[in-house]
């Protein structure tokens, strides 16, 4: 991946709106979801969304397939495969990495007795 477009696609992502639109269909998953239900869950006008839907589109990190009559988004995990890979490329030079860090667990509450 070029540096070009590994800033255009962080750029992209730069912004609370985009970054929430795209986290949304990365959770959808392959299928993604019609505009309207974008923007009904995400409380974004349409016009809003259709311009930071385009930006994203353009920094090549959603796609979007005509199905009947509606405009389905989805996220396109190939590029975000490259844009990780352009990150931890050359990971730590030469020696080991630090260990993947794991989920933090929700700890039971304390009882009081």
């Amino acid at each position: 991946m070029e540096s070009i477009a590994a800033t255009e696609r962080l750029a992209a992502l730069a912004h609370e709106s985009r970054l929430e639109i795209f986290r949304r269909l990365v959770q959808q998953g392959p299928a993604g979801l019609a505009a309207g239900e974008i923007a009904s869950a995400l409380g974004i006008a349409p016009p809003t969304l259709s311009f930071h839907l385009a930006h994203l589109a353009r920094a090549g990190l959603v796609r979007s397939r005509r199905d009947g009559r509606s405009i389905l988004y989805s996220a396109d995990f190939e590029a975000i495969a490259e844009l990780v890979g352009f990150l931890y490329e050359n990971c730590c030079g030469s020696s080991e990495c630090a260990p993947a860090r794991q989920p933090a667990r929700k700890r039971a509450p304390r009882s009081t007795a």
